[in-house]
C-alpha cells in the first residue's frame, strides 16, 4: 500500500478502511465489461453511494478517459458544473495539484435575470455564461443536477462547436433526466461519461472526477 497525500485518506486508519471498502466492492461486483481505466472511475461511484447498479448503467465514449486524463495532467483546465455543490465537494488540494479552477454561475444575478427574460432555466443561461466567457473549449464540464444544463451543453457542442475535453453527465431526476443522457451518449464529437436512465447526482460526479484526479496523479507517480 501506497502513500498519497493528495487523493486518498491522510490516515492510516482511514486508507485502510478505503481500500477494504474498494476491495468489498470488486468482490461483490463480480465480472464486469469495463476497460481496466475505467472501472475505478465506476467503484467510485458504487463507493459514493454503496448502489452496484453504477455497474452497467455507467456508460463511456471510448476516448473518455484518455481525454480526461490527459487534460488534467495538462494543468490548468478548468472544471465547470452546473451546480456550487460539485465545487464544494470535489477536493482542494486535489485540484490544486493539479492547477484546476472550478465554476458555476448558477445563482449569478445576470443568470437569473436571463433565465427569467427568456423563459428558460438558470442551468441553461449558466451554461451559455460559461461559453460567452470561454471556460467551456477544453474544459472538464460535469453536470449531476440539471438536466437543462446537460441539453444545453450537447445543442452548444453540436450547434455552435463548443469542444469540451470531456463531459461528465449524470443529472438526476425524472423530467428530461433520462432524455438529456441519451442525447450526450449520441455524441461522438466529444469524449463524455454518463449514467444512463433517471440515476445521477452531484454525489457521483464528484466521485468521477476523484477518480480522475487519482488516475492522473498514479499515472504521475508512475512517470516519476
Amino acid at each position: 500500500m501506497h502513500a498519497n497525500t493528495v487523493t486518498e485518506q491522510l490516515t492510516a486508519a482511514g486508507r485502510a478502511i478505503e481500500h477494504d471498502s474498494f476491495a468489498i466492492i470488486d468482490a461483490e461486483a463480480g465480472p464486469h465489461a469495463y476497460a481496466p481505466d475505467e472501472w475505478p472511475l465506476v467503484r467510485r461511484m458504487i463507493h459514493a453511494n454503496a448502489d452496484f447498479e453504477f455497474n452497467g448503467l455507467t456508460a463511456f465514449h471510448p476516448r473518455a478517459m484518455q481525454a480526461g486524463l490527459a487534460r488534467i495532467l495538462a494543468g490548468g483546465t478548468p472544471l465547470v458544473a452546473d451546480v456550487e455543490m460539485i465545487c464544494v465537494g470535489l477536493s482542494r488540494p486535489r485540484l490544486a495539484h493539479f492547477g484546476i479552477a472550478t465554476h458555476q454561475f448558477i445563482s449569478d444575478p445576470d443568470v437569473i435575470d436571463a433565465a427569467r427574460r427568456d423563459d428558460t432555466t438558470r442551468a441553461v443561461q449558466a451554461m451559455r455564461k460559461a461559453h460567452r466567457l470561454g471556460l467551456l473549449d477544453g474544459a472538464i464540464v460535469g453536470i449531476g443536477n440539471a438536466p437543462t444544463a446537460l441539453i444545453e451543453v450537447v445543442r452548444l457542442i453540436r450547434d455552435e462547436g463548443v469542444r469540451p475535453a470531456l463531459v461528465v453527465g449524470m443529472p438526476v431526476g425524472f423530467v428530461s433526466a433520462a432524455e438529456s443522457k441519451d442525447l450526450l451518449m449520441a455524441l461522438d464529437e466529444v469524449p463524455w461519461v454518463a449514467i444512463r436512465g433517471r440515476k445521477g447526482g452531484s454525489t457521483l460526479v464528484v466521485a468521477a472526477v476523484h477518480a480522475l484526479l487519482g488516475l492522473a496523479e498514479a499515472h504521475q507517480r508512475d512517470a516519476a
